[in-house]
Order: structure tokens, then C-alpha cells, then sequence
């Protein structure tokens, strides 16, 4: 069954609409266009009358005395087109051609005088003007001297000529510009409204069935070309993080399953364990705390799986909280101690934090048992080594440095440290930075590792006090 495609089909789809703004413009084109044809058809028909009046005039001024016998008076206006000539030279005016009395008072027009709005609208006036209708044209003169010359003439004529005129040329011009649109339209439609339709037909498929082929971009270089190719690029970036997710899922299920079954082992073992610990043998006495150490991690290793794949963080209820305390606080649950990887505090008298208690405790020791398990790691179970926090108060912050001495992160995942399951330590489980990450984002800050080498590991926690 196709897809119908919103916006692109039916009276308020793209299509349409675009089709619609073609036919009002292609229709303003035409009106720009018969508005000053017809102005410029009107005026030289006016002066035509004029030009054809003026050589009048000078027929009956080659005449003796200027005298005119009232029949080729007559004859002479038929020719001109005109009911009235007359002439004004050296400010004196003079009728040369005299027409009977007129029913309407003739209206003028100077065509002298250079009036663009006058020109546009003279033409529209004499099609809609009375049937008895005239004119009184005035321009200056071409085959004589003068100031200027004067006709009367009759509208009629000239409003039939007019009318003619427009609708040969409205034809004409609908003509043309229909083409033109057409085509604009056709190009418009293979540039845009195709390329829209198969960007749109994409996302359409994508949404029904994200694992289904895309069809390949066209390889255009233009805007719609990089649309196509970053939508085919962002498709498949989806389709990737779709696959991760349900790989993560059954990843999660199979933990859970994992969990509940090795918990019920674990305790079988730990009551082995505890049989064992009441074993007179020195071997199995020394063999004891290394069992136990291992049963703990390979808990732990669950529960951190388990807890990660949790929902999202909860908001974190903020307030006011002694810094001194609450590093201490978890230093001890991180298994700092004097005799082995101890904790120094450089930390000011009365220094708080604005933070929830919870949230700070489990970033510091997730951070503080990172730096032990790789002094451990490096320099053995029983390894002395130190894991500084330093606080320095800003304007609106409260800066927290947890750095280490120990061996420092392998540059291979430096980038990707915070990225689950990318562990920093062997035998970690690539869990504890992105959790503790994700709640100094829960506050507004942000946890960065600041300096990673040979010397040691620090981290930068930024907690604002708002």
C-alpha cells in the first residue's frame, strides 16, 4: 500500500500550493505587463491623433488666407481622427479647425508633462468612461513651431481600439507566461518537490521499519544532495545505536539471569568459605582472603551491571554538607586506610558543598576506588600510595581535584574513559566513571579527567553551590 505523503499531495499539499503560487504570479506578471502596454498604446494613440491633426494644420495654413471651406473642414477632421484643432505660437493661440458644439465637456490630457501615474491610469479611465466621452490632448509639435498643439477627439474610438488591444495582448501574455510558469513549475517540481518527496518517502520507510534498506542518496551536490546524505548518514547512525540498545538489552536480561544464578553460587561458596576458615591447614588459611577477595569482585561485577542498566538518576535533592565529612565518609567505604592507600585532604577549614549526599558520596568513592585498584594493580594487594582531594572554592563553583599516584590510565582509553564498560584498570568494570559522570551532570557540573601520566590520575569534579 503507498504511503500517503503528507504535504505533497492534495489541496494542501506542497504540490498544490506551489502550483497555486505559480498561477498568482504568472498572473501578477501579466498584470505588470498590460498595465504599461496599455499605457504606452493609449498615449501613442493620442499622439497619432495629434501627429495626424498637426500636418492637417499645416495643409490649411498652405491655404490662401487660411481660409477652409467648411466641407474640407470637414474632410480634414475626418482624416485626423479629430473634432478640434488648434495651435498656440508665441503665446498666441489659434483655431484652425473648429468642431460643432460638444454634449460633454472634453477632458485633459497633457501629454507634455511626464506624469507616471496619470500614463498607468489615463487608459483604465477611458474604458470605463461615458460613450460620449472626449479628449483634449495637448503636446508639442513635431512638423511645426509652436508651444504646442491642441486636439479634441472623440474617446469611443479610441476605448474599441484599446479594448482590442488588451485582449490580444492579455491572450498573448497568458500565453507566454503560462509557459513560463509551466516550466518554472516542471523545475521547480524535478529540483525540489521530487528530491522532497523521496527524503520524505525515506523517513516515512525508516519510522515503519528502521532495519529496512534506505534507498542510496543521488549524489547531488547541492542543499538537497546534503540533505539526502546527512539523512542517510543519520539513518544509519540510528540504526547502529538501535542495534547497541537491543544488544544492551539482552545483554541486561541475560545479567539478571547471570546475577540470580551466581548469587545462589556465591553463597554456596561462601559457605564453603566459612567451613574453611575454621581449617587448621596454614595453606588454606593464606589461600582464604584471596577467595573471599574474588567472590566480592565477581558480586560486585553483577550488582554494578545491574544497577547501570537501571532507569535514569533520580533528581538530586541538594544541601548543604561539610566537605571534610563527607570525603572522609567515602574514603572509608572506598577501602582507603593509613596502612595502605591512604587519603590527604587539602581541603579548607568549614569548606561545604551544595549537593545531595548521596549522589557526592557514591561520585567520591567511585573515584577514590578507582585510584586504588590502580595502585593496587600496579604495585600489589599490600601497595602504600596516596589519593589526594584538593577543593578550592570559585565564584559560583566548588572545584574538587581526586588525584592519585599510581601508574597512570593507558592512553589506548583516555578517549573513551567515560564511555560504559571501557574500563581504566584491569580487572574494573568500565562502569564507575560514566556513573559518576552522569550524576555531576545531575547538579550541573561536570566530572573531566584533568591530568593522566607515569606521576598519577586526576580528575576534575565541578559541583556549582546553586
Amino acid at each position: 500500500m503507498r504511503s500517503r505523503l503528507p504535504g505533497l499531495r492534495g489541496p494542501d499539499g506542497l504540490s498544490a500550493r506551489l502550483l497555486l503560487l505559480t498561477g498568482v504570479f504568472t498572473l501578477a506578471v501579466v498584470v505588470l505587463i498590460l498595465a504599461p502596454s496599455a499605457a504606452s498604446f493609449h498615449e501613442r494613440w493620442l499622439l497619432d491623433r495629434i501627429r495626424a491633426a498637426e500636418l492637417a494644420s499645416v495643409g490649411v495654413e498652405a491655404l490662401p488666407y487660411s481660409l477652409v471651406e467648411d466641407d474640407t473642414a470637414r474632410q480634414l477632421l475626418q482624416i485626423s481622427g479629430v473634432q478640434a484643432v488648434a495651435v498656440q505660437e508665441e503665446g498666441v493661440r489659434r483655431l484652425l479647425l473648429q468642431a460643432p458644439a460638444l454634449p460633454r465637456t472634453p477632458e485633459l490630457i497633457d501629454l507634455r508633462q511626464s506624469d507616471p501615474g496619470a500614463r498607468l491610469t489615463d487608459p483604465w479611465r477611458t474604458l470605463a468612461g461615458h460613450p460620449e466621452r472626449s479628449v483634449r490632448v495637448m503636446a508639442r509639435p513635431r512638423y511645426r513651431s509652436g508651444d504646442f498643439i491642441e486636439v479634441v477627439a472623440p474617446a469611443e474610438p479610441l476605448k474599441d481600439d484599446l479594448r482590442a488591444y488588451l485582449v490580444n495582448s492579455l491572450l498573448l501574455s497568458l500565453v507566454v507566461a503560462g509557459a513560463a510558469g509551466g516550466l518554472l513549475y516542471a523545475a521547480l517540481a524535478f529540483l525540489v518537490l521530487s528530491p522532497m518527496r523521496r527524503v520524505t518517502i525515506s523517513i516515512e520507510r525508516f519510522r515503519a521499519d528502521p532495519e529496512a534498506a534506505s534507498e542510496p542518496p543521488q549524489g547531488r551536490r547541492d542543499e538537497i544532495g546534503r540533505v539526502e546524505d546527512e539523512l542517510a548518514r543519520m539513518q544509519e547512525e540510528v540504526r547502529q545505536a538501535l542495534r547497541s540498545r537491543a544488544r544492551l538489552a539482552a545483554l541486561g536480561e541475560a545479567v539478571a539471569r547471570i546475577n540470580h544464578d551466581l548469587r545462589n553460587m556465591l553463597t554456596s561458596a561462601q559457605m564453603a568459605s566459612d567451613r574453611l576458615a575454621g581449617s587448621p591447614d596454614p595453606q588454606v588459611a593464606k589461600a582464604l582472603p584471596r577467595l573471599e577477595r574474588a567472590l566480592d569482585r565477581a558480586a560486585a561485577l553483577a550488582t554494578h551491571v545491574l544497577d547501570y542498566g537501571k532507569t535514569a538518576e533520580p533528581e538530586p535533592e541538594r544541601q548543604d554538607l561539610v566537605l571534610k565529612t563527607a570525603v572522609a565518609a567515602a574514603a572509608e567505604d572506598a577501602g582507603l586506610e593509613p596502612r595502605g592507600v591512604r587519603l590527604v585532604r587539602r581541603i579548607p577549614a568549614g569548606a561545604t558543598i551544595h549537593a545531595d549526599p548521596d549522589q557526592l558520596h557514591r561520585i567520591l568513592v567511585n573515584l577514590m576506588r578507582n585510584a586504588r585498584h590502580a595502585i593496587q594493580s600496579a604495585r600489589g594487594e599490600d601497595a602504600r600510595g596516596k589519593v589526594t582531594v584538593e577543593a578550592v572554592t570559585a565564584d559560583d563553583t566548588v572545584i574538587l581535584t581526586i588525584a592519585d599516584d599510581g601508574p597512570g590510565i593507558p592512553p589506548r582509553v583516555v578517549e573513551r574513559l567515560f564511555q560504559p564498560f571501557v574500563a581504566g584498570s584491569a580487572g574494573g568494570t568500565g562502569l564507575g566513571l560514566a556513573i559518576a559522570r552522569e550524576l555531576a551532570a545531575n547538579h550541573g557540573g561536570e566530572l573531566t579527567l584533568a591530568s593522566s601520566g607515569p606521576e598519577g590520575t586526576a580528575f576534575r569534579l565541578v559541583i556549582p553551590k546553586g
